[in-house]
């Protein structure tokens, strides 16, 4: 048995059953995803909201927000999608726009998403300019629903209302009440980590590879049942020394499909190639498409480019961060692989930087560029002048 099989078998044996709290989030997330209703909580200010991802929004659901709390809905959305609406933003990561009473779904939906088909009787830029604008606090309540609606990997925004007259002690009788999910905004602020801290080997199977016949795959899943991830671990690594790494973010459309938009399938396959000719190493393919924001957003990124914006406009424009990955799993993923130090093959300095503060040393960042063409030579141009990428 190799010293990664016998690392990986140590690891298997000692998993753990998944916590309350990663449960309850992963069921928000997955409410929220159907277009249900969440309601989270915060109790040490004693608050709570009840929410909807805003682009799930319906007619029969506003009513219902409204009925089930006595309050008027609220959309918040992020600060970046609040600036391609407003010339006023303030500097809040969060913000509320104040929806006229029995305003139809649609308008909902085009505040929220840039890409929504537009119609001549639907709201003009100085419509939105009229709507009012509420900041609201930072990491407080109505960011936290926003962060749940990203981890449900749709568009950053929700449509809430305040449950009226109910203090805190009550809220968890009148959510199980009411049939609805119950999540503490704490849990959801330490999700990630709690997710990425407690991943478990699911398999491991000898998949030879056009490229490297000596490979075996490696999934990982979060105890929540989360997407997997999986470690491409070629030939038999020397754990005692840095370790050739290749960290990939999964791209449908370039790693499967072929697209000519990016360059990740030339990156997948030249790293399977690169860690081969070197005689061993590993690549970590992590389920974070799109950068972080999911296949259905990145599509929406896609039609936006069309129009003129490049990659990183795109992506704020929808309410996004230029880059919303996380590689939390990717560090933890090394560690149960065995593996404590690296030589990263990367052109993005953020993978260097979150993976020496997740505890795992790089000790030389391996250049991995290939040329660009017609179709992609402006979305790494973007990459290189506003992300900082490397050559």
């Amino acid at each position: 048995m190799s010293t990664v099989a016998k690392v990986l078998s140590e690891n298997l044996l000692s998993a753990a059953l998944p916590s309350p709290a990663q449960i309850a989030v992963e069921r928000a997330i997955s409410e929220l995803r159907r277009g249900g209703l969440v309601v989270i909580r915060d109790t040490e200010h004693h608050a709570a909201v009840l929410v909807q991802a805003a682009e799930m929004v319906t007619a029969s659901s506003m009513r219902l927000l409204q009925r089930l709390t006595g309050s008027e809905p609220t959309v918040a959305v992020t600060r970046q999608r609040v600036a391609a609406l407003r010339q006023n933003a303030s500097n809040s990561d969060v913000q509320s726009l104040i929806i006229p009473t029995g305003a139809d779904p649609e308008l909902v939906h085009r505040i929220v998403d840039p890409t929504f088909p537009a119609d001549s009787h639907e709201p003009t830029a100085y419509t939105m300019q009229e709507l009012s604008l509420i900041p609201e606090r930072d990491g407080g309540l109505v960011q936290v629903a926003v962060e749940v609606a990203k981890l449900a990997r749709l568009l950053p925004a929700v449509m809430f209302a305040r449950p009226a007259a109910r203090d805190v002690d009550r809220v968890a009788h009148w959510s199980r009440d009411s049939g609805l999910v119950l999540v503490e905004s704490d849990h959801v602020k330490m999700f990630p980590q709690l997710r990425a801290g407690r991943l478990v080997q699911s398999v491991s199977a000898e998949v030879p590879l056009a490229d490297a016949e000596n490979t075996t795959l490696v999934a990982f899943r979060p105890l929540d049942g989360g997407e997997e991830h999986v470690a491409i671990v070629v030939g038999e690594p020397d754990l005692t020394a840095p370790v050739l790494v290749r960290l990939h973010s999964q791209c449908l459309t370039g790693d499967l499909l072929g697209s000519l938009r990016c360059d990740c399938g030339e990156q997948l396959r030249g790293a399977i190639r690169t860690i081969a000719g070197e005689g061993s190493g590993v690549l970590v393919y992590l389920a974070q498409e799109g950068r972080g924001i999911g296949l259905i957003n990145k599509l929406r990124a896609y039609q936006l480019q069309d129009l003129g914006l490049d990659t990183i406009d795109a992506n704020e424009l929808l309410g996004f961060d230029a880059d919303e990955r996380i590689y939390l799993p990717a560090a933890e993923i090394l560690r149960r692989l065995g593996i404590g130090s690296v030589r990263l093959m990367t052109n993005n300095p953020d993978k260097v930087g979150q993976l020496e503060a997740s505890g795992v040393t790089v000790v030389e960042r391996v250049s991995h560029v290939f040329p660009s063409n017609k179709h992609n030579e402006a979305y790494l141009q973007a990459k290189a002048h506003r992300s900082g990428h490397l050559l």
